[in-house]
């Protein structure tokens, strides 16, 4: 079933600063449904996408004096107790909770818990 619209088409006059205008009707016809279930869906696009992932080790709050006085080797005490998980974030989005680890040279997170929506939820809105 097509869809009608109205379009607005001017009509020149003789006076330039009043120009009148004619209503026209417009057919659109519907777009068909995809499926996007089967394989080689759209969704595969998105499967393959790199997206950022942040790991919240912890924070702190001091001012901004105390800030513009820090240098190397200065030390800022964080609010998370050493042997609490880290937390893991897609966008704003806690997903999951892990642990720092160490492979080869380079710090790693161990995913130790993949969160439900409804703790996802509960933990963005504690940060």
């Amino acid at each position: 079933m097509a869809k009608e619209a109205q379009a607005v088409k001017e009509k020149p006059t003789d006076k330039q600063d009043n120009p009148k205008k004619q209503v026209q009707s417009a057919e659109f016809p519907e777009a068909a449904e995809a499926d996007v279930s089967g394989p080689g869906g759209s969704i595969d696009i998105l499967l393959d996408m790199n997206v950022p992932v942040r790991v919240t080790i912890g924070q702190t709050e001091i001012p901004v004096r105390r800030l513009l006085q820090l240098g190397p080797g200065a030390v800022l005490k964080l609010n998370k107790p050493l042997n609490e998980p880290v937390e893991l974030y897609f966008s704003d989005t806690m997903f999951a909770t892990g642990s720092v680890v160490v492979v080869e040279d380079r710090f790693a997170v161990k995913i130790n818990r993949i969160l439900g929506i409804e703790d996802s939820a509960a933990k963005t809105n504690e940060a």
